[in-house]
């Protein structure tokens, strides 16, 4: 395709291809650093633990199942799999839902106190979590939901909410107020308006949030160790600790690599899946 005229393409200077190089190089190094151990931990979930000491960069002598069986049925990975995808998918669906209508709110009307809220909302994203890890306790205690999955789900959201309302508050700022108008206009409830109207053109945030969010929610350790220490209702990543440190050196270092493969793999799917979602809405969302 030949340039329009008058378009002058600019040449690249010695500096330019200087920072390319050194850019290229550090990216090259710094995906070597994430790869690598990936495939090495994917090549050894195949073996056995003698195979592993003995040809720790070698690959399987056999490509068998043999410990994603033993991972998935003898050290209950099936049951704290389940848990993981009901706690995650319901926390994920609620911390949207409720994330999405306050985020609209503060955004769109003007409410008594609303830019309080707001700022109480960023201030939940400076809390350590590790704070409120003694108070959460008690408080699931006396309601009577420490140690269930329900427990679990409450305290996920309630802590995934503030970055939910940061994050979407500046999609619903910048849509415009005169597609609002126009569904008042028709005779659009509120309700009939968020829901059909402005919540569909708040989509690439949605997307971006919501990818955030599970990534965040499935990889949550601190909170489902101190708070959930029923074994029935174990998520992945307290199987994951228990597994690595029940026996001391007698590890099933196969299984335990086929039970870190079995845990990374549902969040790698999502990443690359909605990858494009991610990266197309992050930006947009920082540049409003």
């Amino acid at each position: 395709m030949s340039k329009p005229a008058g378009v002058r393409t600019p040449k690249a200077t010695n500096s330019d291809r200087v920072v390319e190089t050194i850019s290229h190089i550090i990216l090259a190094v710094w995906s070597a650093i994430v790869i690598l151990p990936m495939l090495w931990t994917l090549f050894s979930s195949f073996k056995s633990s003698a195979e592993i000491f003995t040809s720790p960069f070698g690959l399987p002598g056999s490509w068998n199942f043999d410990n994603y069986v033993s991972a998935w049925v003898k050290n209950n990975f099936g049951q704290m799999f389940l848990n993981t995808v009901i706690v995650v998918g319901a926390s994920l669906i609620l911390v949207m839902l409720l994330g999405a209508m306050c985020a609209y709110v503060l955004a769109r009307f003007s409410v008594p106190g609303s830019r309080i809220i707001y700022y109480l909302m960023l201030a939940g994203l400076t809390f350590p979590v590790f704070l409120a890890i003694v108070p959460l306790f008690f408080v699931l205690k006396n309601i009577g939901l420490q140690g269930t999955l329900p427990g679990l789900i409450i305290t996920y959201v309630a802590f995934a909410l503030p970055f939910t309302v940061f994050f979407l508050f500046s999609f619903f700022k910048s849509l415009p107020y005169e597609i609002q108008e126009a569904a008042y206009v028709d005779g659009a409830s509120e309700w009939r308006t968020f829901f059909q109207v402005m919540l569909p053109m708040a989509k690439p945030g949605l997307a971006a949030v919501a990818i955030l969010n599970f990534l965040g929610l499935w990889n949550q350790f601190l909170l489902p160790v101190a708070l959930n220490p029923s074994k029935d209702q174990w998520v992945l990543s307290q199987g994951m600790a228990s597994f690595s440190a029940a026996a001391g050196y007698q590890v099933d270092y196969g299984a335990l690599f086929a039970a870190v493969i079995i845990t990374i793999l549902p969040v790698l799917i999502v990443y690359i899946l909605f990858q494009r979602q991610l990266q197309g809405s992050v930006s947009q969302g920082t540049s409003k």
